[in-house]
């Protein structure tokens, strides 16, 4: 944005009372934030491009030298061929027979350990040298030479036995050494990788190490067999020993005791535990028949009892045959009586005769009833007989099994030794049987899944990974070059650096002049990107303060040749044209050139005022436009400080600003000299003059600390000499292009640059 609008000018009205120094600032680093609405901060891409494009020289040798050194280094790299292959790592072995295994089995929280413990027997030397055993590579030329053993000449004050050692290791280590092992994650898949300078050599000693690993697998299995067994063989010899000397003590202590148990030839002569002798046998079946008779005996007393005073109501009366055939006949009678007595008296002879039917079946009844019960009561006293000699019977059974018992106590002690003995030897025999299936059957819990397959290119070098690798280390070393470089560099090169690093009002950038265009053609042409950068210029030195234009202003610079007066005599002729009457004067009394610039006389002017020779209507000369007045220095005193020192300049000051509407000090650089400071002291404003590119930062703060020392009002700052396409800034800061919109299509010179304007 121009600075002659008022977007900017009101930036400049707002700015007015920051701090002349920035304090707690990094002011190396690019300005890659800018203040927002509320303070907040939005990330500033321009910026950073600035950055890259002000040391795209740095970035570039960078690149280069590292895409250099990259290239170098690949093609110097000897080609590594990578051969891979896969594994499968189970934590337990299948079973091939249902018998426990020897080995312990890993549980799950062991898992971790297990898979490390195997990841470092793929890596051990034992591993590494039964590759080397296996496939004879002490004698391999192709090993040799591709491992560069082959170049080693022997020693002859070596002997050779310690020859052969130091070979054999040095190939173990460099066999080792090409293994990588690397499990993938989230399975029991691990990959082995063999990296070599021979292709061919790669894949052999891939599978070579999963091969040996197999089997070095199953040998430890194996091995661990051959231990269980021999502990199982000796365990087998002791028990059988101690076994055969129970069985002894136990059927000699049978025989002495007569004791006789069922099962013993079906069973074995040392299970007694559970086994009843032929007494306690004999116990239990009369036992077992007394409890019957007793129930017996129990339930016939019962029919008995129920039988008497019931009647014929007894279930066994109703239930027999012969008083069920009687009771229907006597039934048939008394039916046929009732029918009949409805005709005949009861003393009818036919009535009588039936009657007498009926009575002789009750009779009958009764007497069957009577039998019936005769036949209960002699079930009951069967039953109670057999009862009682029963009883008898188990209380003489009862006392021989007590004796039994008593001669038992040691023969079952001595059973249950036996017992023991003979469970501990099935167990160790049947164990012993199992390991030697197992040791014979059990599969490995390590199977191949992919074998290595020769490659067809190198694993390294790889050019294109390289060259990235070596863009981004260029690019990296570019970028802490440039940060140094940056750090290194105070120069002031960009608009924006101004508030960014100095915190004071930017009130204009001066572009840098085409080759063979001098400042005072500039300024002449009123269309051209110099003469409008000092319109706005002038435009922002409008809304400077808050009376508007100040009445007298001084244009200082850090050092000379920066560009003050020019700044100088174009604000004057600025503000002349808009019809301020302007007075413009010479303040550098040790190297004056605003003369030259002008074509002005320089024999009375500014140093004849201060020394009271001379007043300001005998000193001023007309300009060369209207409404411009010009004071030269005079002649050159011999202390200028002196001078300038005096009430004389105050005074001068006050009478030019009631002559004048503006007056302008052409003064002289600030530092080495204190001719500057005491001008500034008695103006109502500073410009300050920076030359983009070559004024430092801490040559511009201690400008501006001499000025704050004498109460210079610092109204801004003028950015000279701005190339805004050759530091590729103008994409970011549009005012450079702003100034060129109409000009540069007239100006046939515009691709060459003039250094000094």
């Amino acid at each position: 944005m121009p600075l002659g609008d008022d977007g900017e000018t009101g930036a400049l009205v707002r700015n007015e009372t920051r701090p002349l120094l920035a304090r707690g600032r990094d002011l190396t680093a690019p300005v890659a934030y800018q203040a927002g609405a509320g303070g907040e901060f939005r990330f500033d891409l321009m910026a950073y491009w600035r950055f890259l494009w002000k040391h795209r020289l740095i970035f570039s040798l960078s690149v280069i030298v590292a895409l250099a050194l990259g290239v170098t280094a690949t093609l110097m790299t000897t080609p590594l061929y990578v051969a891979r292959m896969t594994l499968e790592i189970e934590r337990a072995s299948a079973k091939v027979v249902n018998l426990q295994e020897v080995t312990p089995r890993e549980e799950f929280g062991n898992g971790l350990e297990f898979y490390q413990t195997q990841y470092g027997l793929l890596r051990s030397r034992a591993l590494a040298e039964r590759v080397v055993d296996a496939l004879d590579l002490t004698q391999s030329q192709a090993f040799l030479h591709a491992n560069g053993l082959d170049a080693i000449k022997p020693d002859p004050k070596i002997d050779p036995a310690r020859r052969r050692t130091s070979l054999r290791e040095a190939v173990i280590n460099r066999t080792a050494a090409g293994l990588s092992v690397n499990p993938v994650r989230g399975s029991r898949l691990v990959q082995l990788m063999y990296q070599s300078t021979s292709p061919a050599l790669s894949a052999q000693l891939a599978n070579a190490f999963a091969d040996n690993f197999i089997a070095m697998n199953l040998e430890r299995k194996f091995e661990s067999s051959a231990y269980a067994r021999e502990f199982l063989e000796k365990q087998i010899a002791q028990t059988k020993a101690k076994l055969e000397e129970s069985e002894r003590q136990s059927v000699a202590y049978a025989v002495q005791q007569q004791i006789v148990n069922l099962g013993e030839n079906s069973r074995g002569s040392g299970q007694a535990a559970g086994v009843e002798s032929l007494t306690e046998t004999n116990l239990s079946a009369i036992n077992a028949a007394y409890a019957a008779a007793t129930a017996a005996r129990i339930a016939a007393e019962q029919k008995w009892r129920q039988s008497q005073g019931a009647g014929l109501g007894v279930s066994q009366v109703l239930q027999s045959a012969t008083v069920q055939e009687l009771g229907k006949e006597k039934a048939k009678l008394e039916a046929e009586y009732q029918d009949n007595l409805r005709i005949y008296k009861s003393d009818y002879p036919s009535m009588t005769r039936l009657r007498a039917q009926i009575d002789e079946l009750d009779r009958q009844i009764q007497g069957e009833a009577a039998r019936v019960r005769q036949s209960l009561y002699g079930d009951y006293a069967a039953a109670l007989n057999q009862e009682k000699a029963l009883a008898s019977k188990v209380g003489g059974l009862k006392s021989d099994v007590l004796n039994l018992r008593e001669r038992s106590i040691h023969y079952n002690f001595l059973q249950r030794e036996l017992d023991t003995n003979r469970t501990i030897y099935d167990a160790l025999l049947q164990r012993y049987k199992e390991v030697g299936v197992t040791a014979g059957v059990a599969t490995n819990n390590v199977s191949v899944v992919d074998r290595a397959q020769t490659p067809r290119a190198p694993s390294k070098p790889r050019p294109m990974i390289n060259l990235a690798l070596a863009l981004l280390m260029g690019l990296a070393a570019g970028g802490v070059f440039a940060f140094v470089a940056e750090a290194l560099d105070q120069a002031i090169r960009h608009p924006s650096e101004i508030e960014a690093k100095l915190r004071l009002p930017l009130l204009g950038s001066v572009p840098l002049l085409t080759r063979g265009v001098s400042p005072k053609e500039a300024m002449q042409d009123s269309r051209s990107p110099f003469w409008e950068s000092y319109f706005s210029v002038r435009t922002a030195l409008q809304f400077s303060t808050s009376q508007g234009l100040p009445h007298s202003l001084l244009v200082v610079s850090t050092r000379p040749a920066e560009g003050k007066t020019t700044t100088s005599i174009a604000l004057a002729y600025s503000l002349a044209r808009l019809g301020s009457r302007t007075l413009l004067v010479d303040g550098d009394l040790r190297k004056p050139s605003l003369h030259q610039v002008l074509g002005l006389d320089s024999e009375a002017g500014l140093s004849n005022i201060l020394t009271g020779a001379k007043t300001l209507e005998e000193v001023v000369q007309e300009g060369a436009i209207a409404n411009l007045s010009v004071v030269t220095s005079g002649p050159i005193p011999p202390t200028p400080p002196e001078l300038l020192a005096g009430e004389r300049l105050e005074a001068f000051c006050a009478a030019a600003e009631q002559a004048y509407d503006v007056v302008i000090f052409d003064g002289p650089p600030v530092l080495g000299f204190a001719d500057a400071p005491l001008i500034a002291s008695v103006t109502a404003g500073t410009i300050m003059v920076v030359e983009a590119g070559r004024t430092g930062r801490s040559q511009i703060v201690n400008t501006l600390n001499r000025l704050g020392m004498a109460r210079a009002k610092v109204l801004g700052v003028v950015l000279t000499k701005f190339n805004a396409r050759q530091t590729a800034y103008g994409a970011g800061y549009g005012e450079a292009y702003a100034y060129d919109y109409a000009y540069g299509r007239d100006t046939a010179a515009s691709k060459h640059r003039a250094g000094a304007a």
